[in-house]
């Protein structure tokens, strides 16, 4: 939102008001002890100076107590400041429950944003006021990093990897979205807007925001995920009816799983997404390293849909059937618009087998007529 003169950005977010307290304090604090250090250097310099050339002052004996004082206010001082700012990082990097995931994918020199409905924006992010948003951010080429002067929120956006970032805006309006990372030529260019709408206005910006001109609004990225799930043919192992192949993802989602090496870690975006790549960095424990890495087959964006398809599988969830030679969602789709029936083995296999035994009792019958 736009003012003619602003000292401090507008503050619109939860952590803003916070944030901006311990700020003035420290400003109050440092500005104090400088004009008390330049008043006393003053006085002192004219209160001491040397009246002549015969003059010599009278030594002074040192104060135990002077020498307490002065070391210890600034060191209170100092632990305030550096309690008060542990506590508000603490709460600044862990993320409420219940929040809304936003997926962001830094490249030069654009942001692209999808929303857990499929939904997708570039350089412009619609969230709702009064609720916590929450953005899994990954980077396709160099560091970047996002930036929203008005909610007090920064974060490194780095290429292989999730980073997170999390803040509840407090009014509507929209706010000046920046890179604060030198990320090569353009980045300057690389600028886009948040825009906080009541939650009545940002569920029908949902409903009426579509992918293409036909009308056809996203799939959500689950569903999209699930899709890609079974084109990739991960359910011949992930699955309970594969024999034991692969270790079932159903309430995988933020569990602690053990390693082979013993250690435990979260199945967070993070370890899925690394699990997808390097399959081999991490192996569950009790699971032998069969599986394939993806690397060069998925994109980021293949990528944050399987990881949201993982993180939808709650317990009691089914997995799509194990079909070892299933069409994909998109193949089904064909077929049955055009009256057909997907057996789930390959198109010509029922076909060629029936040619085959034809031609093999053709060939029996005409060596007993020649007999």
């Amino acid at each position: 939102m736009e003012k003619q003169f602003q000292l401090m950005p507008e503050q619109a977010s939860t952590m803003a008001p916070r944030i901006d307290a311990l700020f003035w304090f420290i400003v109050a604090v440092c500005a104090f002890f400088t004009v008390l250090i330049a008043i006393l250097l003053i006085t002192f310099a004219v209160r001491y100076r040397r009246v002549s050339e015969d003059y010599f002052p009278t030594p002074l004996v040192g104060s135990r107590v002077l020498e307490m004082t002065w070391s210890g206010i600034p060191f209170c001082l100092v632990m305030v400041m550096f309690f008060w700012g542990l506590f508000l990082y603490f709460d600044y990097a862990r993320t409420p429950d219940n929040s809304l995931d936003v997926y962001v994918t830094g490249r030069q020199w654009m942001w692209h944003l999808q929303h857990p409905g499929g939904q997708r924006e570039i350089n412009t992010l619609h969230v709702p006021a009064g609720r916590t948003v929450k953005l899994i951010m990954t980077s396709e080429d160099v560091i970047h990093d996002f930036y929203v002067p008005a909610f007090r929120v920064k974060a490194d956006v780095l290429p292989g990897k999730y980073t997170y970032l999390w803040f509840e805006a407090t009014k509507p309006g929209t706010y000046h979205l920046f890179c604060a990372q030198y990320c090569g030529t353009d980045h300057s260019r690389m600028i886009g807007s948040v825009v906080v709408m009541k939650p009545e206005d940002y569920e029908e910006w949902l409903a009426g925001h579509y992918k293409d001109g036909k009308g056809q609004a996203d799939r959500s990225l689950a569903l999209q995920g699930r899709q890609l799930f079974q084109k990739l043919q991960c359910v011949t192992c992930h699955h309970p009816e594969a024999g034991n192949r692969a270790p079932n993802l159903v309430g995988l989602y933020n569990r602690q799983v053990e390693l082979e090496t013993g250690r435990f870690v979260t199945a967070d975006d993070t370890y899925i997404r690394e699990s997808i790549l390097y399959p081999a960095e991490k192996v569950r424990a009790g699971w032998r390293p069969i599986m394939p890495t993806f690397k060069g087959q998925v994109d980021e964006n293949d990528l944050i849909r399987l990881v949201a398809y993982v993180k939808s599988l709650k317990p009691g969830d089914e997995l799509p059937p194990r079909v070892e030679y299933a069409a994909s969602p998109d193949d089904k789709t064909q077929e049955k618009d055009k009256g057909k029936k997907p057996d789930g083995k390959k198109p010509d296999d029922k076909k060629d087998k029936d040619k085959k035994e034809e031609e093999g009792k053709e060939k029996k019958a005409e060596k007993e007529k020649t007999k």
